[in-house]
């Protein structure tokens, strides 16, 4: 009996501290077919959790000066989820939980490196705070433009991993040139000014095809030569350099205006529509949200179309926790799975009524349901 008593305080302190990577798998696709279709599966360990983090406002994190501001009743709340590494202990409890997933590394990173997802995360937080403060101030009427800014390399395409899908085991070619944050300045002969110049200076390109590419690295001017790759997964074949461009779109804000979203080091392009919303409430007379709290999540585009995104479950709980009633997410949600509306409802109840939002217009036509204010004279069509 002693010996069952100390085994049973034992096993879950070893529990506790033994990564889950080590015991715990989970059947992935390894290999990838022509077609898309999975070619082979096989087992790959488990090593994070994805979980609810928190619901927090936006407004304490937005600052606007050179315009008159209005104070509001309610709150915007925008969700964030985490993935931390997980011990055996933390795998017994999440894996039945319908509020978590459980990550491989590949799951995570993809055939990213760690670094690379987190400077993507970055840029695409900040890209999402742009697109949000340019399509808020159109909508509340400001004049605001936008401007296509240079071609920025963010990181080279992978183009084979290892089985486990831990280490890119082949770059595209263009690595043996290209660097992060390198500008391109000509392809093929061609000036580059924008992004969009490039699949022009290539549209007569064969993929597997040399071209010279200059490009400028700080104050240095480099060139040298790039052999070409198909893109994958496109309906009509297309050559590229082979790599992920940064969003460089410029938002030109009236003179003396100026809009700030202090985020920290939380990454993704997740909260934009969040984003959104508070900007406009700032900025315009009247209570877009009544006196409720909202938690909102969703991409926002240029035309105010509210896109997909991960984590739906796990952010769906985070706003139980939180005590919020309302949930805005976007209608653009898979069917099935995880992050299907459907997955989302499961895991609040009754608890908060999710709505799906496919446009900014939709989202302003569910608060207003809610009790807040219509936008004065805004011009957002549905």
């Amino acid at each position: 009996m002693a010996a069952l008593g100390v085994l049973a305080v034992a096993l879950p302190a070893v529990a506790s501290v033994v990564p889950a990577r080590f015991v715990v798998s989970k059947q992935q696709c390894v290999e990838v077919a022509d077609d898309g279709s999975c070619a082979r599966y096989g087992d790959r360990a488990v090593e994070f959790a994805l979980i609810p983090s928190s619901a927090q406002p936006v407004e304490p994190r937005l600052r606007v000066t050179g315009t008159t501001t209005y104070p509001s009743s309610g709150q915007i709340l925008f969700v964030t989820v985490s993935q931390p590494p997980i011990t055996l202990l933390d795998w017994f409890v999440a894996r039945d939980n319908p509020a978590a997933r459980l990550w491989s590394y590949t799951d995570k990173y993809g055939t990213r490196t760690p670094e690379q997802q987190v400077r993507s995360g970055q840029r695409q937080m900040t890209g999402a705070k742009d697109r949000a403060t340019y399509v808020a101030l159109k909508a509340a009427g400001f004049d605001v433009q936008r401007t296509l800014g240079p071609a920025v390399v963010d990181y080279v395409l992978c183009l084979k991993t290892n089985d486990k899908g831990t280490k890119c085991l082949e770059e595209a070619p263009a690595a043996s040139l290209l660097q992060p944050d390198d500008v391109i300045t000509k392809v093929n002969g061609k000036d580059i000014e924008t992004v969009d110049d490039i699949p022009v200076a290539l549209a007569d390109v064969t993929a597997g095809s040399e071209v010279e590419v200059e490009l400028r690295r700080g104050d240095e001017v480099v060139t040298g030569k790039v052999e070409t790759v198909s893109a994958e997964g496109e309906a009509m074949p297309r050559t590229i350099l082979g790599f992920v461009p940064i969003d460089t779109t410029l938002v030109v804000l009236p003179d003396g205006l100026s809009i700030e979203f202090d985020t920290g080091s939380i990454g993704g392009p997740s909260a934009g529509l969040a984003f959104t919303l508070t900007l406009i409430d700032t900025v315009t007379p009247g209570q877009l949200m009544g006196n409720h709290r909202v938690a909102v999540t969703g991409e926002i585009d240029i035309d105010g179309n509210v896109g997909a995104i991960g984590g739906l479950n796990s952010k769906a709980s985070a706003v139980k926790q939180m005590g919020v009633k309302y949930f805005l997410v976007p209608a653009s949600q898979p069917e099935t799975g995880n992050d299907s509306i459907a997955a989302a409802r499961r895991v609040v109840g009754d608890d908060v009524e999710i709505i799906p939002v496919a446009t900014l217009a939709e989202a302003l036509a569910a608060l207003e349901r809610l009790g807040g204010d219509p936008l004065p004279s805004s011009g957002v069509t549905a």
